[in-house]
C-alpha cells in the first residue's frame, strides 16, 4: 500500500506550496523561504513502490577539510541526541551535510496529519539548529556547551561553600600557567 506521488502532491496543493516532480526518480523537489537558509530545498522521495518514504534537505551545510570538522561532528551527533524524529547525514568523501526523516510505511497510508508534521519539523528543527551549527563552524566553539557548563558552574556555586568558584578558577589558572608535561621532557 503506501503511498504515492499523487497523494504527496494533494498534500503540498493544500497547502499551496510550489513544487517540481521528478517522476522517474519518484520524488517531489520543493523549496521555503527561511531567515537560516534561503532556499530552503526539501526533497520528498518514495522508494519500494511507496513503502518509504524520505523527507531530507540536502546541502544544509559543507565541510570536508574544515579545522572544525570534529567538533561540527560532535555537535550533529549532540543535535541528533537532543532532537526526535530528525536525523543528520554526513558524507565523508563530500562533506555534505543533510538533515532528513524517514517513515517506513509498509502497509500503512501517508496520512495528511503525519505527512504535516514531518515537513514542519524538519523545518523547525533545521531553522532551530542551523545558527548553532554556523557558529560552530565560524568559532570552532559550540554554543550550546558553553551554556551548558555555565549551568554547571550556577550548580557547583549553589551547593559548594562560599568562594568555592574563586578558588576552582585560581586552581585553574595555575594548572595552565605550568609547563605541559610533554613539553619539559623534550
Amino acid at each position: 500500500m503506501g503511498t504515492t506521488l499523487a497523494r504527496v502532491e494533494a498534500y503540498l496543493d493544500a497547502w499551496n506550496w510550489n513544487y517540481i516532480v521528478d517522476r522517474a526518480n519518484s520524488r517531489i523537489i520543493t523549496a521555503v523561504r527561511s531567515e537560516v537558509l534561503n532556499p530552503f530545498q526539501i526533497v520528498i522521495e518514495l522508494k519500494e513502490q511507496g513503502r518509504f518514504c524520505r523527507i531530507y534537505v540536502p546541502r544544509l551545510l559543507q565541510f570536508h577539510r574544515h579545522p572544525y570538522r570534529e567538533l561540527l561532528l560532535s555537535t550533529l551527533l549532540s543535535l541528533s541526541w537532543e532532537t526526535k524524529m530528525l536525523r543528520w547525514e554526513y558524507d565523508s568523501l563530500g562533506g555534505e551535510v543533510r538533515a532528513g526523516i524517514e517513515l517506513p510505511l509498509e502497509n500503512a497510508e501517508l496520512e495528511s496529519t503525519q505527512f504535516y508534521r514531518c515537513l514542519s519539523g524538519l523545518i523547525q528543527l533545521i531553522q532551530d539548529a542551523l545558527p548553532r551549527l554556523n557558529s560552530v563552524m565560524e568559532t570552532g566553539i559550540d554554543p550550546v556547551q558553553c551554556q551548558r557548563g555555565e549551568q554547571l558552574l550556577l550548580m557547583l556555586q549553589e551547593k559548594m561553600p562560599r568562594g568555592f568558584l574563586d578558588e576552582l578558577d585560581q586552581a585553574i589558572v595555575a594548572h595552565h600557567s605550568r609547563p605541559n608535561i610533554k613539553q619539559s621532557m623534550v
